[in-house]
């Protein structure tokens, strides 16, 4: 009897779309500020809408930053840089709204402040970090390829490649994936349909776009042995899409949290990354659950895991640590667990200092996602704690035996 087959969709939008527009004003904040204070504290929330960017949210810090300068030009260099757009870096009206943050938060995070003896979570919250090895960057295939996508765009406008001087900054597409086998971490098979929506200048006709889009995006992001004479392409489906960017639809931060992590494959705790200091566990522990199931699956403990953290506002270590390898580990997953707590540190502080988080890194991982690209100096990515996890399985094992 042949295994069941089932298919799977990820969604991936590209550096210009409104949403991500304002997830880059906000890590571009943080960055300026990280840059000057490793220390400052940041909450950082953008609206972007016809004409407007407004930044709002709590920032405690002894840099001197101008705010309004660093929305300018992080819009700029989306490439709104145009007033036909209807949205640009020179003449949109950029507000800011920062204040400090409040005293209460603040008492949970400082470390030795009378009641807290080391640094404490900023918030409640749980989060998840997920890998699997169906593709090099260990992430879900559907999800990697809708990415590679958006680069792929991204890339020929900047560029200005002959024959896509048309291109515009907004673009969104989606990947679905014929898979082989249990969910999650069945065998891809092939790619049964590929939507691609990429904003475009007036003087392009449709039929043009789409055989421009499907030979020099699609077929350049996806490997030719996934696709096959009934692969389906829906490019552009509504037709026009010149009108786009913050001009065509409000954005927000943090409206993109499935296309920033594991393109719904993995489960999310709900809290968003951008415009967040590495103090705010929803991004921090965020990283660490990815650096540990990435180096979970790197050990061959299982083709595929997914690790849940889960704390509590004010208190160091986790209130839970959960793995789970969905019955294809080598190991029992409690067994994972514990390893997991002796191997890696799972305070705020440890998951600071361990990944370098006090860096002003954090405006790429708001242009195509948080994971998979190790060369940007994404430690999370890294792959160095494989040893160590064994020698903790193996002293388990041992222990219980």
């Amino acid at each position: 009897m042949s295994e069941r087959r089932y298919l799977f969709s990820s969604e991936a939008v590209g550096a210009g779309h409104p949403d991500k527009v304002a997830d880059q004003v906000s890590d571009a904040i943080l960055d300026a500020i990280l840059e000057q204070d490793p220390n400052g504290r940041v909450a950082c929330e953008t609206l972007v809408s016809t004409g407007l960017c407004i930044m709002a949210g709590e920032i405690t810090t002894t840099a001197k930053v101008d705010y309004p300068a660093v929305a300018r030009q992080a819009i700029a260099e989306i490439g709104y840089d145009d007033p036909r757009f209807g949205f640009g870096a020179n003449d949109a009206a950029v507000m800011s709204n920062l204040v400090g943050q409040s005293p209460d938060i603040a008492q949970g995070v400082n470390e030795d402040d009378g009641k807290h003896k080391e640094q404490g979570a900023g918030d409640q919250g749980l989060m998840f970090g997920f890998a699997t090895n169906e593709t090099p960057e260990m992430l879900p295939l559907p999800f990697a390829l809708s990415h590679r996508m958006m680069q792929i765009q991204r890339e020929l406008r900047e560029s200005k490649t002959p024959g896509y001087e048309w291109l515009r900054p907004d673009a969104k597409c989606q990947v679905t994936v014929e898979y082989e086998g249990g969910f999650p971490g069945g065998k891809p098979i092939r790619v049964t349909t590929v939507v691609c929506s990429t904003q475009h200048g007036p003087e392009i006709s449709h039929a043009e776009l789409e055989k421009k889009v499907i030979e020099g995006i699609v077929k350049k992001a996806i490997p030719a042995e996934l696709l096959d004479d009934e692969t389906v392409y829906l490019i552009n489906p509504t037709g026009a899409f010149v009108v786009g960017g913050p001009h065509g639809d409000c954005g927000l931060t943090g409206r993109k949290i499935i296309s920033d992590t594991y393109g719904g494959m993995g489960r999310h705790g709900g809290g968003a990354f951008s415009g967040k200091d590495p103090t705010k566990v929803d991004r921090s522990a965020s990283y660490m659950a990815r650096y540990v199931a990435k180096n979970i699956v790197a050990a061959g403990f299982s083709p595929v895991a997914e690790v849940q953290l889960a704390y509590a506002i004010g208190v160091a270590e986790p209130v839970s640590v959960l793995v789970d390898t969905f019955g294809r580990g080598t190991v029992p997953d409690d067994q994972l667990g514990r390893a997991v707590r002796e191997t890696f540190g799972l305070k705020p502080k440890q998951i600071i200092d361990t990944l370098k988080l006090r860096r002003p890194i954090f405006r790429k991982t708001a242009q195509h996602g948080h994971f998979g690209h190790e060369g940007d100096g994404f430690t999370w990515e890294r792959t160095d704690r494989v040893d160590a996890l064994k020698k903790a399985v193996e002293a388990g094992a041992a222990a219980t035996a």
